[in-house]
């Protein structure tokens, strides 16, 4: 399995941060099989093409493919990293992890055909599809693109909100964990960024449920908000690391020379 050789390679792996798990639970056994048949769910289609111009109908969905499994593969990782760090298997885990995998999968159809459909638009191609009775529609009408930002929104919005749930719920059980400050403090960045993602999908359904049709171009190009909030997030929880960690060692620096003085004063 892939997750094998992350592990073994230690893919991820920080110098910072311990990892408490280096084998695949059950949790993850069963989140592979699922992402894979999400996986599954994104092939075109099943049946290997009889004409060419089915197999140039099949390649036309390949953009929408590469988008959509990219996507995939991000969550993916970001859950591999989760239980590497934590290795957490308790009630709450499960249900968030499992409400992860619902979403997931229940998403796979919306988010290939909002691609489909944007690539098709960018490339100028032709949106009319010939059904399998003959009849030829159009993707999607105009009235329909509110409902398909708004559900594509709310899908992140889910989403990366579970993601940020999952490490507010680490943190939580830092005791447990044992989770050293520059970890809990790392663990919190994790949910920050998380939130941040969502914030953005909430921007975006907020301004087509106020804007309608109108706006649905501009929510489209709010999410490019995302690497922008990612990278000032960064910078400034990073910022904040690096003062964080100096008084630390400021803190056992003043506690190391204190440490003899009282001694001596106790003798």
């Amino acid at each position: 399995m892939i997750r094998d050789k992350l592990i073994e390679r230690g893919v991820g792996a920080e110098s910072d941060f311990r990892w408490r798990s280096h084998e695949i639970t059950r949790i993850e056994g069963l989140s592979d099989a699922v992402f894979a048949f999400a996986v599954t769910l994104l092939v075109v289609s099943l049946e290997v093409p009889k004409t060419f111009d089915e197999l140039w109908q099949t390649m036309h969905g390949f953009g929408a493919f590469a988008i959509s499994f990219a996507m995939l593969l991000q969550l993916w990782y970001a859950q591999y990293l989760f239980f590497r760090r934590y290795a957490l298997q308790d009630a709450i885990t499960v249900t968030l992890n499992a409400t992860l995998l619902f979403l997931v999968v229940f998403y796979v159809y919306p988010l290939k055909f909002l691609f489909t459909f944007l690539l098709t638009i960018w490339t100028r191609g032709s949106t009319s599809v010939r059904l399998s009775d003959g009849t030829i529609h159009e993707m999607i009408r105009q009235d329909q693109l509110s409902a398909l930002m708004i559900v594509y929104g709310l899908g992140m919005v889910a989403v990366f909100t579970v993601l940020a749930v999952l490490y507010f719920h680490a943190r939580r059980k830092r005791a447990l964990l044992e989770l050293t400050p520059v970890e809990e403090f790392d663990t919190m960045t994790s949910a920050y960024q998380n939130l941040a993602n969502a914030a953005v999908g909430v921007i975006s359904v907020l301004m087509v449920v106020a804007g309608g049709l109108r706006m649905v171009a501009v929510a489209g190009f709010a999410y490019f908000l995302i690497p922008i909030a990612q990278t000032f997030l960064g910078m400034s929880r990073g910022r904040l690391r690096r003062r964080f960690i100096a008084s630390l060692t400021s803190a056992d620096s003043f506690t190391s020379r204190a440490a003899p003085e009282d001694s001596a004063s106790g003798q």
